[in-house]
């Protein structure tokens, strides 16, 4: 995994000000009703600033939030330490984790997963979510479709403004490795200036059938794949999938 999300960390909720983590939040306890799961103890990988942990907490679970970005992990700690919340907070790679003991359920959402590039990285990463599993517990995922990153992300650009906060999105998807470079570039308002920075993502496409095998070879068992937060059949069209597994064995 490489270093992102250092100083964006700092301007990332309010980018992302649209999420409704309270809908996120009801469709995973929707999931853990369907699949008669009563989760306690949940592990949130790639948790960001901490925002679906703390909604989760707010619900009577308890979080465990990993992420490899230190900055993410502050604004975090400081959300949480706002909101009276005891969540643990682990500043890991997602691909290399280690917990102190198994979790009824781990998560990792809002396409966490696609930032995982190489195949190898992927295969250690779930079968370190094999490990950490209880037995017959759940790993709930999302990823952006094949579809989206060919049809909707593509080589497109997209921008926004606002009175201290500008951006500007410039994507680049290369069909035959499948990875797609996101160029990012921000100005923040200061005093009478602004100031620019920037940062480069890439998130890898995965086709369902390579995910399936993968989960398989590893001993997770895929309950059902959905289009987000519905239990209907994906579309060709779906740009956001969900995956439920279940531990084995």
């Amino acid at each position: 995994m490489i270093s992102i999300y250092g100083e964006f960390a700092l301007y990332y909720d309010r980018l992302m000000a649209d999420v409704d983590y309270s809908q996120w939040a009801s469709y995973l306890e929707s999931i853990f009703e369907r699949y008669k799961c009563k989760p306690k103890l949940i592990a949130d990988l790639g948790c960001g600033t901490g925002s679906f942990c703390l909604e989760m907490d707010r619900r009577g679970y308890e979080m465990i939030g990993i992420d490899a970005s230190a900055e993410m992990l502050s604004c975090a700690r400081q959300k949480a330490l706002d909101a009276g919340a005891e969540i643990l907070f682990l500043n890991q790679d997602i691909t290399n984790f280690e917990l102190y003991g198994t979790v009824d359920v781990i998560t990792c959402l809002m396409d966490s997963l696609n930032y995982i590039t190489y195949k190898n990285d992927l295969k250690r990463f779930i079968k370190w979510v094999h490990n950490y599993l209880d037995p017959k517990g759940l790993f709930v995922f999302d990823i952006n479709s094949p579809y989206k990153f060919e049809y909707i992300l593509a080589s497109n650009v997209f921008c926004e403004t606002s009175e201290d906060v500008s951006y500007i999105w410039q994507n680049s998807y290369d069909k035959r490795s499948r990875v797609c470079r996101f160029d990012l570039t921000f100005f923040v308002k200061e005093g009478g200036l602004y100031r620019r920075f920037d940062e480069v993502h890439y998130e890898r496409s995965y086709a369902v059938g390579e995910l399936r095998q993968m989960l398989d070879s590893a001993g997770m068992k895929v309950m059902g794949i959905f289009p987000a937060f519905s239990f209907g059949k994906p579309g060709p069209k779906s740009d956001r999938l969900f995956f439920v597994c279940e531990k084995q064995g």
